[in-house]
Order: C-alpha cells, then sequence, then structure tokens
C-alpha cells in the first residue's frame, strides 16, 4: 500500500478555451472537476495502475465533501481529517496551443488541534504502508519544519518517505534524511540557489541535495528526461512524446511510477519516465493507466549527457 499525505488539497477545475483574451468574455469548449493536490495526483495515478493507495488529507466545506466523493469513485481509500475551513478550489484554463493558466487559492488555515491530529492519522495509516509520498505546499498553519517532523516521525516508526515540495519546507526536511525527495528543475535551483543550464548542472545540484540529506534525489526536467542520482551513482531516462496535452500533474504521476517500480534502481527510473510521459499525452490532471504507458519509448542510461544544454533552463 502506497499512503499518500497531501496537507493543502484542492477541488481542480479545469476549462478548455480557445485562447484568453484579458478583459474579455471567453467561451470554454470544455470542463473537467478533479480531486486535486500533489499528494491527491500520486494516490490517482497509483489506483490507475490497479495498486491499494490511502489518501490523508484535510477535508471542510462542499470543495471538500466532493473530493472525498471524486475519490472514492475511483477507488481511492480516503483518511480525512475533519477542518473547520473549507477545502480550497483552483482554476485552470487550457488554451488550444497549449499555454496553461493556473489560479491557485492558498487554502484554508489549520489549528494546533487540526495539525496534531493530521500527524496522528498518519501515522495510524501508515502501519501498513510500504511508502508514505509527502507531496505539496503547506497551508497556513503549518510550519515549514513540518514536513522535517513527519519525516522523523515515519522513520522512528520503520516507514520509508518519498517528499515533493520545495523552498523552506524541504530544506528543513533534508536533515530528517528523507529516501527520497523529487524536485523539478525549478524547485532544484532553488534548493541550491544557483541557475541550471546544463544536465550536468542538475547532477550537481542533485549530488548537494544528498550531501545535504537526501539519500535518493529524482529530479524531473520537464522536455529533457530525469535523473535518479543515490548511493549507487546517477542515472539519466528519458522518453519520446508525440503530443504534450497537458502537463499538470506529469511529475506527480513520475513520483508514482516511482513508487510502483519499487522505489530505488534503473528499473524504479524507467517507470518514473513511462508514467510522466503518459501523463503529458492526456487532458487536465487525468492519471495514466497501464494501457497508456509505452515502456518501449523510455530510454535508461548510466551515460548522462552532462554536458547537454537544457531545453528549457532555469535562470
Amino acid at each position: 500500500m502506497i499512503l499518500t499525505v497531501t496537507p493543502n488539497p484542492s477541488l481542480d477545475r479545469t476549462y478548455d478555451v480557445p485562447s484568453l483574451d484579458r478583459g474579455e468574455v471567453v467561451r470554454a469548449t470544455g470542463e473537467r472537476v478533479d480531486p486535486g493536490g500533489k499528494g491527491v495526483n500520486v494516490s490517482r495515478a497509483v489506483a490507475a495502475a490497479g495498486r491499494r493507495t490511502v489518501a490523508v488529507l484535510p477535508l471542510g466545506g462542499a470543495p471538500g465533501a466532493l473530493v472525498a466523493g471524486l475519490l472514492d469513485a475511483q477507488g481511492i481509500e480516503v483518511a480525512p481529517v475533519p477542518i473547520a475551513g473549507a477545502t480550497r478550489s483552483n482554476i485552470a484554463l487550457a488554451e488550444a496551443d497549449g499555454v496553461l493558466t493556473k489560479i491557485n487559492a492558498p487554502g484554508p488555515e489549520l489549528s494546533a488541534a487540526e495539525r496534531e491530529l493530521l500527524l496522528e492519522t498518519v501515522r495510524r495509516q501508515s502501519r501498513d504502508a510500504t511508502w508514505i509520498a509527502c507531496c505539496g505546499s503547506l497551508p497556513r498553519g503549518l510550519a515549514p519544519s513540518w514536513y522535517a517532523a513527519l519525516v522523523a516521525r515515519a522513520h522512528t516508526a520503520g516507514a520509508r518517505i518519498a517528499l515533493d515540495t520545495s523552498g523552506p519546507a524541504l530544506l528543513r526536511a533534508l536533515r530528517e534524511r528523507p529516501d527520497v525527495v523529487k524536485p523539478n528543475a525549478g524547485e532544484l535551483a532553488l534548493a541550491v540557489g544557483r541557475p541550471l543550464s546544463t544536465v550536468g548542472d542538475a547532477v550537481r545540484a542533485a549530488e548537494e541535495l544528498r550531501e545535504r540529506g537526501a539519500r535518493t534525489v529524482l529530479a524531473s526536467l520537464g522536455v529533457d528526461g530525469q535523473l535518479l542520482v543515490d548511493d549507487a551513482g546517477a542515472w539519466f531516462g528519458h522518453a519520446r512524446v508525440t503530443a504534450v496535452r497537458s502537463n499538470v500533474g506529469a511529475g506527480d504521476s513520475s513520483l508514482a511510477g516511482f513508487l510502483i517500480g519499487g522505489g530505488t534502481g534503473p528499473e524504479a527510473l524507467a517507470s518514473a519516465v513511462a508514467h510522466g510521459a503518459a501523463a503529458v499525452g492526456l487532458p487536465g490532471s487525468e492519471m495514466p493507466s497501464p494501457a497508456d504507458l509505452d515502456p518501449a519509448a523510455v530510454t535508461v542510461t548510466r551515460d548522462v549527457p552532462v554536458n547537454r544544454a537544457l531545453k528549457e533552463p532555469v535562470p
């Protein structure tokens, strides 16, 4: 079982629009509503693969009830933490040329009692977990040290932790030695405080995160592929992608694929790359099923192209 923790979940509405013209009435050509949040997306991808997953998340108000119902309909066990505030609602505008504009609400503020109940729910639900995936931003009321406390508690209980967050929350959690961290290129650059121009820059940044405490770094480099850096060294993976429809949730799908693939080594990286590549070919934040995967399009190699310039460099 893969347990996911999403401290700041959302109800995500995606509208397909021909183009986005400021100040004008824009008529949508399509609409979808999904349960949102990085950990929620990991659970959705795990469930789509036919694996058991439990999602721990604070839920409140009508949006929270709808999130729970949508997850239940997808075969995901929900361990809700009731809160007084309403779960946030996000909006995404997907233009015909592939440009995506997102409006993310800040979310509710958790009280001291709600913060403790969230930690206790994770502890209770983690007894049968193979992995705990802690993902996304922290809501108001949770200090940047909250993920660090969660990693420490999980390790005390003997659980393995995969962490997907950024900024101060990531840096503080590194001290507790999370088993896996999964930054994208921008988050990786932010963590080390310098730009990334080449694949080699990304490798060196990942190695620095390991020096600070991360045991394994799975880094998403967008169209340039993915990196895996661990005790055994570095691996590089990429996949052929014929068409990109939406990159929403692609990184979350990659993390799910990595954990489904065992959470270690080149086989897990290949699974991560296959899941991420499949996700970008689907609309909105839809997660891929096994039928969407194309393992033959994936290449994983020890020969990391360190001198290759990133197509999407991070300034």
